[in-house]
């Protein structure tokens, strides 16, 4: 919904209103929980039941469940689970709700966070950074809106990476190597190999399809992608 519900509507219902959050709050209040979780290497997050108030997610807690983030989670399958996991949560919560049995917790506000909704600038990939930032920010922006970086003036979405533990003295964003699934990039602390992309205007391809449309692949070590 992205807005704040008026006191007078939150007021009507006899039992007032709840929302099924995408978070441990106080842990992540906002817009884009899920891909925040990724974004900031958390290893768990999970679903919060809360009544809702005149505030951004700071309503009391009626129940939590939480699970972990696996490795390779992305955005997308993080999303299904939570989905799952705030159905079946809903489902068992109710009932004491609607008995006026249920458990209410304030929110401890020393613990807050937030997570903002992603903007266009939280896309773009910066090769300053740890191959452990980029990568789970390519994690946690897949399968929308997608991380993003530029190629011969063009945008080049990358949706699928992994590390190495190679080593380069060269620039940030410095093509480095051609391999079986891919091609490497140096970033700050060493190097990720870009395994699936999307030029704009193209469909989602592996790497090795996108080298493969080029002239002269090989011509592509040492170009430096921004």
């Amino acid at each position: 919904y992205g807005q704040i519900i008026p006191k007078q509507i939150l007021d009507y219902p006899r039992l007032g209103c709840i929302n099924v959050h995408s978070s441990l709050l106080p842990l992540l209040r906002g817009g884009a929980p899920i891909e925040r979780a990724i974004m900031n290497g958390h290893s768990k997050t999970g679903v919060t039941i809360m009544y809702m108030d005149e505030g951004m997610d700071s309503g009391d807690i009626i129940t939590q469940e939480e699970i972990p983030i696996e490795s390779e989670d992305t955005g997308s399958t993080l999303r299904m689970k939570l989905a799952i996991l705030g159905r079946d949560l809903l489902l068992k919560t109710l009932p004491s709700i609607i008995e006026g049995t249920n458990k209410r917790t304030k929110q401890d506000s020393s613990l807050v966070t937030y997570a903002p909704i992603i903007k266009k600038e939280d896309e773009r990939i910066f090769f300053n950074k740890t191959k452990r930032q980029i990568k789970n920010k390519v994690r946690a922006l897949n399968n929308r809106p997608g991380a993003y970086c530029i190629f011969s003036r063009q945008l080049l979405k990358i949706w699928k990476c992994r590390e190495t533990d190679n080593v380069f003295n060269k620039l940030n964003g410095e093509i480095t190597a051609i391999y079986p699934d891919g091609f490497g990039v140096k970033v700050s602390n060493g190097e990720l190999v870009i395994t699936e992309v999307q030029l704009a205007g193209k469909k989602r391809m592996s790497a090795i399809e996108f080298l493969n449309g080029l002239q002269d692949k090989k011509e592509i070590v040492g170009r430096v992608l921004e």
